[in-house]
């Protein structure tokens, strides 16, 4: 195994060269243990590495501390010392949503993927507004889209190809494919992803195969997976951490749990261009503050009477919009709440890394 086999590149080089004058070595971060992480270095080593002190008080927020499929500048310990983070290297890529639940914070997904595979079906899990926000939250990571209409042989061919169908008017740019593990010849296309130093992460809810296709591609059961419901069609199995692992042909994969709440962690210039046919019939609206209601003079509105837009479509826009309306005045807020805690500094950051590291060491 090689550094290019996990992704690194000249650009990660280039950045690295002022570390590696500290003798420090460059590993991918491959799991998030909490306290701890998994660090896969480039001659096939996998250590359980610590974060240090400064990387830790230098993050302005939970989103800038490594994770998983980081680049990190690695102290390598021996038996007496542990080994440390001493740096996170940039991120090329980065996937990322808004925290679960009412936090107003961004959680990093995945970090320098190239490829985005969303897994769903033609059955219960088919939902165009969610795919609308991943492909939101994917096209903000910059990394290319694909999806599984999966779990084909248990719906009919016909159900199969027209969700397939409008996925792709969805998103003419994302890849469909519709597959099922009971024939195997329609994952073959997926194979074709596989290469020397691409990573790919794999996004979905759980039950919709997706840690089946994993392993699939892996060529054995690396994740267990238990019986299926003969009812829903759903596997049991649920992936419970985030881990990158290294296949032995060539590629990268990072599984990630079931998703089930897809909050937007996104911009404005990103919803415009998943949307690009409303935000260009919104210019011809009468007035420049339309809120696209049933009055007068509203060009989407019109529109949609003449059935040029679904109604669901120009909601699920109206409601993406409103939450990164909301985000951007939260991060406001976060940001004025951040600079008065710098005022009063960092004595409260200390207290926290001090007992994170105590648990740590009482393990």
């Amino acid at each position: 195994m090689m550094l290019e086999d996990l992704g690194w590149n000249e650009a990660f080089a280039a950045e690295f060269s002022a570390f590696s004058e500290k003798g420090w070595e460059p590993a991918r971060l491959i799991r998030d243990n909490k306290i701890t992480y998994g660090a896969l270095l480039g001659d096939g080593r996998e250590l359980e590495v610590v974060m240090s002190g400064k990387v830790y008080h230098d993050a302005e927020s939970d989103a800038e501390l490594p994770a998983v499929g980081d680049w990190v500048a690695l102290e390598v310990g021996d038996e007496n010392n542990e080994h440390v983070i001493r740096a996170r290297l940039s991120r090329q890529t980065c996937f990322s949503r808004k925290m679960p639940g009412r936090r107003m914070e961004e959680q990093v997904i995945a970090s320098n993927i190239q490829i985005v595979v969303v897994v769903t079906d033609a059955g219960p899990d088919f939902n165009l507004r969610r795919m609308e926000r991943y492909f939101a939250i994917i096209g903000r990571s910059r990394a290319k889209a694909v999806v599984l209409v999966n779990k084909a042989d248990l719906f009919p061919d016909e159900e199969n190809q027209r969700a397939a169908e409008v996925i792709r008017t969805q998103n003419p740019e994302a890849e469909v494919h519709v597959t099922s593990l009971k024939k195997k010849s329609s994952l073959k296309a997926l194979k074709g992803y596989l290469k020397p130093g691409i990573s790919i992460t794999f996004i979905g809810s759980s039950g919709t195969g997706k840690s089946s296709v994993i392993n699939y591609l892996l060529g054995g059961d690396y994740q267990w997976t238990d019986e299926v419901n003969e009812i829903t069609g759903k596997g049991r199995h649920t992936t419970t951490a985030r881990e990158l692992m290294v296949l032995r042909g060539g590629g990268i994969i990072i599984d990630n749990p079931g998703i089930k709440e897809v909050h937007m962690w996104t911009d404005e210039a990103t919803l415009r261009e998943q949307f690009l046919d409303i935000v260009e019939l919104a210019r011809n609206c009468r007035f420049d503050n339309c809120r696209h209601g049933p009055h007068a003079g509203c060009a989407i509105r019109s529109a949609m009477e003449e059935g040029k837009i679904e109604i669901s479509r120009l909601e699920g826009f109206l409601k993406l919009e409103g939450e990164i309306e909301k985000l951007r005045l939260t991060r406001q807020k976060r940001q004025m709440t951040l600079e008065r805690k710098e005022r009063q500094g960092p004595k409260k950051k200390a207290r926290r890394y001090d007992a994170m590291r105590n648990r740590h060491l009482e393990e």
